[in-house]
């Protein structure tokens, strides 16, 4: 009986070792109005999505089994803003605050968590000065001198964020915290020279620190789509069936974007696409749009209440996931402008930069013309 009892004993502490070691994330949060959460996790090599419904308003749960994941990141309010958490198996993370300023929650759980949430508390009135600067900046309510005076302002708080988070990155070089501040901070899509510096500098225990070799990898790939270098080429299938790359556009430009449904920021009409489509031929400006929507079919019934043919990839098939990380896009809307020698001369998330950089060129071009035809 007593070996009976052992045999069980052992058998019920296996069990709850294997429970410990679940990730488990749970948050309490306020001013929360959608409900419903998207739980990214995420490891090297692949990632899970995960759709939570709070069990109270701003109150939810979420555990995965899978323990190769080392992270996850929380969508909320129908996918506008997000947070990320940083996993251990067998550790719980809590995450509370005002879903108002996700750059503000609290993380306690782990760590990485812990030293992060800390760093925020000692930063908040910047962050929150930021979030705010950039709320009134992109809502525009201010008048242009009110617009203008918020831009000078965010740019002032964004150095000063900028310059404290060097410090303590030069002062806690063997941290995994440094290397989250440096991704938060120091990647920059157009000029990775900063990134290439700090990465360089912190202590080589971190070496195998999983988000090193992400943000060494981000580094190369940013360089493979900086100014003036040659586009990387493709091959995917748009909405129709058609198989493109960069040769089947033989205009003197192509408008590569990238949209989402969800990025209220990426309408055509918001970016001057539609304009651009009726002002220049297919001879001047070829555009391809690459949309982070899964949905084929219903993205054509919606295109067909549109009077331009889109010539647009979905990620049906994972294809625009490909090219999301082919061409380093880290935010949405993203444009690059490819001239016909397949150079990138513009990449830039405001479409009225792409606008003006195209009526630049060929106010150019035909000055150039007028030019040669008065010689």
């Amino acid at each position: 009986m007593k070996k009976i009892l052992l045999i069980i004993s052992t058998i019920l502490i296996l069990f709850s070792c294997g429970d410990g070691t679940s990730l488990r994330v749970e948050g309490k949060l306020t001013n929360l109005e959608d409900q419903t959460i998207y739980v990214v996790f995420e490891s090297e090599d692949y990632s899970v999505v995960d759709t939570v419904e709070c069990e109270k308003p701003g109150q939810f749960k979420v555990e995965q089994k899978d323990q190769s994941f080392n992270r996850a990141t929380l969508f909320f309010e129908n996918r506008s803003s997000w947070f990320t958490v940083y996993l251990e198996p067998g550790v719980k993370v809590s995450v509370t605050g005002d879903v108002h300023y996700p750059v503000l929650l609290q993380a306690k759980g782990g760590k990485l968590n812990n030293e992060l949430t800390s760093i925020r508390k000692k930063l908040s009135s910047l962050l929150k000065e930021q979030a705010d600067l950039i709320a009134s900046v992109n809502n525009g309510n201010n008048g242009s001198n009110g617009n203008n005076e918020a831009a000078t302002r965010l740019i002032n708080v964004n150095h000063q964020l900028s310059e404290q988070a060097l410090s303590y990155i030069q002062d806690h070089k063997s941290e995994q915290a440094s290397v989250v501040l440096i991704q938060t901070f120091f990647a920059d899509p157009d000029d990775t020279r900063k990134l290439d510096e700090l990465l360089i500098s912190l202590d080589p225990a971190l070496k195998d620190f999983y988000l090193v070799g992400e943000l060494e990898q981000y580094s190369i790939r940013a360089k493979r789509t900086a100014l003036g270098a040659e586009a990387p080429n493709f091959m995917v299938k748009n909405i129709y069936g058609k198989m493109v790359n960069l040769e089947s556009f033989k205009s003197e430009y192509l408008l590569l974007t990238f949209t989402a449904p969800w990025c209220d920021m990426c309408q055509t009409d918001d970016l001057y696409l539609d304009e651009i489509d009726q002002k220049y031929s297919d001879e001047k400006v070829s555009q391809l749009l690459i949309s982070l929507d899964d949905n084929m079919e219903g993205v054509r019934q919606v295109l067909k209440k549109d009077s331009i043919q889109w010539n647009l990839v979905t990620d049906s098939a994972g294809q625009a996931s490909m090219l999301v990380d082919l061409y380093n896009v880290s935010a949405l809307p993203r444009c690059f402008l490819i001239d016909d020698e397949r150079k990138i001369i513009l990449k830039t998330e405001n479409g009225v930069e792409v606008k003006q950089t195209i009526e630049k060129l060929f106010n150019a071009e035909r000055n150039t013309q007028g030019a040669e035809r008065k010689e």
